[in-house]
């Protein structure tokens, strides 16, 4: 591991890139799955690091009422253990995802892929602060001091890319967020029903976090606003799916 990967291993965490959730009546701090890798990317380098998914499986699957009308659905559940190796560096990560939806194989989808970015958050914590490490000190000692003027009330998703910055004015995109906005649109608007959009809109997370269009910027907004007409047409179709988005 580089001198540079080092020095920065032990930097704090930086407040803003701590999201916010709340859970059983109690606000959890924690740093999102994308967040982690674009962090492994910028401290180790793209090609200096790999993630290998060396064991998942459902230890859960049970029918449930879900939403508020109490419909049919199911609740699933996975663990998943998730290696991490820079430079002949081993570590590991175990992880929980759970899914609940109507659509038996979408929960599947969803908690496989939530146990998957667990465990691998699990296993680039244990590199160092940066990943999330901080948060594990009740004293935060290794969470850095927010600047007066900018506190750290960001909600969960609103946290800021290190791998991708956003352009210097908000009200404008990049070059990538323009490219795939362009393209993004017309191709949920071929979606013929309500399945095949949350099926477009869970592959997409990765094309999307790519471009930064991500929670907290403008090209996401327009995005989600852009998909709204959408939606709204195949929600008339009576296709009894959660909402992703």
């Amino acid at each position: 591991m580089t001198p540079e990967a080092i020095k920065e291993l032990k930097k704090p965490l930086d407040p803003k890139n701590v999201a916010k959730r709340t859970q059983s009546g109690r606000q959890l701090d924690y740093v999102e799955g994308w967040f982690a890798i674009a962090e492994a990317n910028r401290i180790f380098g793209h090609d200096a690091w790999a993630s290998e998914t060396v064991d998942i499986r459902c230890v859960a699957e049970k029918p449930r009422k879900i939403g508020r009308d109490g419909k049919d659905g199911w609740g699933v559940s996975y663990v998943a253990r998730v290696r991490i190796t820079v430079d002949g560096v081993v570590r590991e990560g175990v992880g929980a995802g759970h899914g609940i939806d109507a659509d038996l194989g979408l929960a599947h989808e969803s908690a496989i892929k939530e146990a998957e970015t667990d465990a691998r958050k699990r296993g680039l914590m244990t590199f160092g602060w940066p990943f999330g490490l901080a948060l594990y000190d009740k004293s935060r000692e290794n969470v850095a001091s927010e600047p007066a003027g900018n506190p750290a009330s960001r909600g969960a998703g609103a946290v800021a890319s290190p791998a991708a910055p956003a352009p210097a004015n908000p009200n404008l995109y990049t070059k990538e967020q323009q490219a795939y906005l362009r393209l993004a649109l017309p191709i949920a608007e071929r979606c013929d029903d309500y399945h095949e959009f949350v099926t477009w809109w869970t592959g997409e997370a990765d094309n999307r976090f790519s471009a930064f269009v991500v929670e907290g910027t403008k090209a996401y907004a327009d995005l989600i606003e852009g998909l709204k007409p959408i939606k709204d047409r195949l929600m008339t179709q009576k296709q009894q799916i959660v909402d992703p988005v």
